[in-house]
């Protein structure tokens, strides 16, 4: 079932098993720590509070980045966020990271909050843009290379 258009003939949807492999793919050239396939499964199947999407092509519906957040009430965590290396500069990452603010948004979130390395400005640069700031930090987060983790939160309303 097709999602909603986000531009250069992209489309939204959850995730699926089948389209594990492509998301791997993904995920393994994006970070140095990357999820297995089975972390990946436990999310597709906890569908009441995980919300794992992929961005794919409209035509030939190649899955071309991705996103993983939980929903708990009106809190929301993004725990992934990744666009294949050959589509990113496309603001398809923004409009993604704007699909899921609005949808939780419109379902009533009023925090969310992520977990980002201090190193990756261009993920800080996107958070700011929708709003986000720096709250805290968790020492040590990191692995491969060993980093702390700054955390980012975004509040809905008053």
């Amino acid at each position: 079932m097709a999602g909603p258009e986000i531009g250069e003939g992209c489309i939204i949807r959850r995730m699926r098993v089948d389209d594990l492999p492509a998301v791997l793919s993904i995920e393994t050239v994006s970070f140095p720590n990357p999820w297995n396939r089975i972390a990946f499964i436990g999310e597709i199947q906890n569908t009441g509070i995980s919300f794992p999407l992929v961005v794919s092509t409209e035509g030939d519906r190649r899955i071309i980045g991705y996103a993983v957040y939980w929903k708990i009430a009106d809190d929301v965590q993004i725990n992934n966020i990744a666009v294949h290396p050959k589509f990113r500069g496309r603001s398809l990452g923004d409009r993604l990271l704007a699909h899921i603010l609005e949808t939780v948004k419109a379902q009533g979130a009023r925090v969310v909050a992520l977990e980002v390395r201090p190193s990756n400005t261009s993920a800080i640069s996107l958070y700011r843009k929708h709003g986000f700031t720096v709250v805290g930090k968790r020492r040590g987060y990191y692995s491969r290379p060993p980093e702390d983790a700054d955390v980012m939160m975004l509040k809905f309303g008053g």
